[in-house]
């Protein structure tokens, strides 16, 4: 099923007020409701490379491989859908490849990125996530983080060393724990969940949510959930009028209209009686 006229999808990248180069990339493929957001490290120029392959490379081999996908179908050794595990594979390969360019350009040795994917079909989604880049969900009023970031910091949040808002203080920050790219082999974290109509996800790197609280996004969301384009604009304003000390990538995605598919459902249900 084409995708493109069920979800709106808008992305932005801003290089911020005090770096001088881009090492954010993002990409989305409308028709296959795919959405790629990379937030590179490494330097000389390793981290813009680094997200721009795993970028480039995930959108690839999505659109090679999901399209023979059935819908519907279940991994039986994850429980997964096949899109998750299409999307999952997908960044294991991009992982082979950033992992094995730096391997052999020494320059590039240790260059990496974190990684948020975001797949949608059959009024569901798969997303798969690497590091600390994030994706959220604006929901019938209600804002909420949906990736867990793999940091330092969130490690201390969990054992209770630190408070959400004791954190947003700390020194730890952009401390990852996972990245793609930097190990011959990683897993992302897999989820999946129904979709509903008026659904706005959001997919960022932390140049945003170092320095826009949550709570200011969902309120800029919430105004300008009619004209996304807007919206991402001014969370990036947002973010540089506090300092833009980072890269900020901003890509929003608004569901529509219902795209359940249906007649793959009536289809399969009637091959029992034939």
């Amino acid at each position: 099923m084409n995708l493109q006229s069920k979800i709106t999808i808008l992305g932005l990248t801003d290089t911020g007020m005090v770096r001088e180069k881009n090492e954010d990339s993002i990409g989305f493929d409308s028709s296959l409701g795919l959405v790629v957001l990379a937030d590179g490290m490494g330097g000389h120029r390793g981290g813009e490379i680094a997200s721009s392959l795993t970028v480039n490379s995930i959108i690839d081999e999505v659109q090679q491989n999901m399209p023979e996908v059935t819908a519907g179908e279940i991994d039986v050794a994850s429980g997964f859908s096949l899109e998750s595990i299409c999307i999952q594979d997908a960044v294991v390969a991009a992982n082979d490849l950033v992992y094995k360019t730096a391997e052999a350009n020494p320059e590039h040795k240790g260059m990496g990125t974190t990684i948020v994917v975001l797949q949608f079909y059959n009024n569901s989604f798969s997303l798969a996530h690497i590091g600390d880049s994030r994706c959220y969900r604006f929901r019938s009023d209600k804002f909420e983080q949906i990736t867990k970031d793999h940091s330092l910091l969130q490690e201390l949040i969990d054992r209770g060393f630190y408070t959400p808002e004791e954190a947003r203080n700390s020194m730890n920050k952009n401390l990852v724990t996972r990245a793609l790219g930097i190990d011959p082999v990683v897993m992302p974290d897999v989820q999946e969940d129904i979709v509903l109509k008026n659904d706005i996800y959001l997919l960022c790197s932390d140049g945003l949510t170092d320095l826009v609280e949550d709570e200011d996004i969902y309120l800029t969301i919430k105004q300008f959930s009619a004209n996304l384009e807007e919206a991402a604009k001014q969370l990036i304003t947002k973010a540089n009028q506090k300092g833009g000390k980072d890269n900020i990538s901003v890509m929003l995605c608004r569901v529509d209209e219902d795209f359940s598919n249906k007649q793959g459902w009536f289809n399969k249900f009637a091959a029992w009686f034939d």
